[in-house]
């Protein structure tokens, strides 16, 4: 910039790629040793120390976004971390990721990562295509993954059925789906089987819920969709955590469905047992019926046929 056969000769030096706040900080830091950086100005300070070759600076930057690394912040740093080549502070994201998983996907900065799976040429054009038309699609195509959530839970996952036979036409007007539960053990429930359209392949809306019935507290809850083929089998959906049912308490479970008429359960139970095929331990559910606005749904007819859980 200054020496050799390319150097300027204008008496004014301009720096496009560089914040001013950044070339101060740079200039306080060269003239006295003070470390002048903030949560605004850290990356564009790192950037400008890496570009002029002011390596202790640079430990400076990166020790300061050690410091302040969070869930919340961890994949937009792991973003600067591997484009300043950074791999101390990048593993440390990871790391960071690896223990906060649920709060890191749903800060803000996961959607502004740099490396989506589809670029990353670790699925091949045929499995991009597949999982395309997987997400976007209905009936969905087979594909050669397992498209069931991972549950953070050990052990078995589990479900029971509490109707014995399906009939059509359920309708939905925005009332939520009703019915009340209790079970004989601990378990962890993590998400619902739902009922689909009569009419063919259809996208459903759903809230899904489960209050303790005594406080009336929501102690889980979705805001999410489904796709169903047309059949009456049962269709998944799922909290975003495993809600703790204890034993011989009062809960509730609700479902709010938006879509056009679906199948539903009839002749259904008031107690079901779930007989586990390797231990033999059972768990017993009772149903009753939830007073109030329940879209109709009772122990003998309705929606929300099936619970899915950990024992």
């Amino acid at each position: 910039m200054f020496n050799g056969g390319m150097a300027t000769t204008s008496t004014e030096i301009e720096l496009p790629d560089v914040e001013p706040a950044a070339f101060l900080a740079l200039l306080k830091f060269l003239y006295s040793d003070e470390v002048q950086i903030g949560p605004e100005t850290v990356m564009t300070t790192l950037y400008t120390a890496k570009k002029y070759a002011v390596p202790a600076l640079e430990a400076h930057c990166v020790e300061f976004l050690k410091k302040n690394l969070r869930a919340d912040n961890a994949f937009m740093l792991l973003t600067q971390a591997r484009l300043f080549d950074e791999p101390q502070l990048a593993s440390l994201c990871l790391e960071n990721i690896d223990k906060n998983t649920s709060d890191a996907i749903n800060a803000e900065g996961f959607t502004d990562i740099d490396l989506g799976p589809a670029q990353s040429g670790i699925l091949t054009d045929r499995e991009v295509v597949s999982l395309f038309l997987h997400f976007t699609v209905n009936p969905k195509p087979r594909v050669e993954f397992i498209d069931r959530p991972r549950c953070c839970l050990r052990g078995k996952e589990c479900s029971i059925n509490r109707f014995q036979q399906v009939e059509s036409r359920w309708g939905y007007s925005g009332t939520s789906d009703r019915i009340r539960f209790s079970v004989n053990k601990r378990i962890f429930v993590v998400g619902f089987g739902l009922y689909g359209s009569i009419h063919g392949p259809t996208d459903y809306q759903v809230n899904i819920q489960i209050i303790h019935t005594d406080s009336n507290t929501v102690l889980g809850q979705n805001d999410t969709g489904f796709s169903c083929d047309g059949s009456s089998s049962t269709f998944r959906v799922m909290f975003k955590e495993p809600v703790e049912i204890l034993p011989n308490v009062s809960y509730t479970a609700c479902a709010t469905l938006k879509g056009p008429d679906s199948h539903y359960g009839t002749k259904g139970l008031r107690k079901v047992i779930h007989e586990s095929p390797t231990t033999g331990a059972k768990t017993c559910f009772t149903f009753c019926y939830a007073a109030g606005n329940n879209n109709g749904t009772s122990v003998e007819d309705g929606q929300i046929p099936e619970i899915i859980f950990y024992t």
